[in-house]
């Protein structure tokens, strides 16, 4: 049995969620609105103040959606709740990131500036050598910052680079001469 499904989900105080035909959940709060379809094979039921999510039989593959689909209704409500952030840290000598609007130029030691815009639904901030992003949906708001780590990720030498906030760089001794 799926621990993580078998556990229902709390729908705080001034989120609304309704469940459409077709298993489309749609979810209001504070921050905004997520809408989402999940997969047929799970029925789902919204009751009072919580999410229940149960299966219909003990298959592998449904087991494994039974989990899936808890935890993406349960990010689906936090984020309309509270909201996700990632923060990412730039490292180097002249590598430094500027935010021009709705634009985020970084430059990364690279002969040009790699600018890139904001996802809809995404914003992004830049706190001295920090670059924090937030949304309401947490795919995109990891995804982003998978693509803004992508642009220089960290070298194993000088540490030098983009790097999660919380990421540990294995460094590396470099060579001796004589």
């Amino acid at each position: 049995m799926s621990r993580i499904g078998r556990m229902p989900v709390v729908i705080p105080a001034g989120v609304k969620a309704e469940l459409a035909d077709g298993n489309k959940l749609t979810v209001k709060g504070p921050k905004g609105e997520l809408t989402r379809t999940l997969p047929a094979e799970m029925s789902i039921e919204v009751k009072d103040n919580e999410i229940v999510v149960s299966r219909p039989n003990d298959l592998k593959r449904i087991k494994a959606l039974h989990g899936l689909t808890r935890s993406l209704i349960h990010n689906m409500v936090v984020g309309v709740h509270e909201g996700f952030k990632k923060t990412l840290e730039v490292n180097g000598v002249g590598y430094r990131a500027q935010k021009q609007g709705k634009k985020l130029v970084l430059s990364l030691g690279y002969s040009h500036p790699v600018e890139m815009d904001d996802p809809e639904g995404i914003e992004t901030a830049v706190d001295g050598n920090k670059i924090i992003i937030s949304g309401i949906n947490k795919e995109k708001v990891g995804q982003f910052a998978a693509e803004v780590r992508a642009k220089r990720p960290p070298e194993p030498y000088k540490g030098k680079g983009i790097k999660y906030i919380d990421e540990v760089i294995r460094r590396k001794v470099g060579k001796t001469g004589k």
